[in-house]
């Protein structure tokens, strides 16, 4: 799993990002066990009390779950999941469309670009 980390934003938000992302595109399934605290902040280089609050905020979202036992886990509200990957493709969408107005283009030619590149990924 890569972890690139900006120093310009705060880290913690960027970490829980980064497993809604994981979680969203199935990295992590509905029910799946996250690693523990530790293992998760080695793997992004970070201290474990950075990594603790972005899990805290997950939690506190709902996202996801403790379980006294069993460490914490994904939750398993379709609902909620799909929302959550909706809200996300919303943001990179409207960032996509900020940047391409910087560099000039028309609606209709955003439109035509993405068309094209989506006939030439199939």
């Amino acid at each position: 799993m890569l972890w690139n980390l900006d120093n310009n934003r705060a880290i913690y938000i960027q970490l829980m990002e980064k497993i809604q992302l994981d979680i969203v595109s199935g990295v992590y399934k509905p029910g799946d066990k996250l690693p523990s605290v530790r293992e998760l902040a080695l793997q992004a280089a970070v201290n474990p009390n950075t990594m603790q609050k972005a899990l805290s905020e997950l939690e506190r979202s709902g996202i996801v779950r403790s379980k006294r036992t069993s460490g914490r886990l994904i939750t398993e509200d379709e609902a909620m999941l799909k929302q959550l990957k909706s809200e996300l493709a919303q943001e990179h969408i409207h960032i996509f469309i900020e940047n391409m107005d910087k560099l000039g283009f028309s609606r209709e030619e955003i439109l035509a670009l993405t068309s094209e590149q989506l006939r030439e990924v199939e």
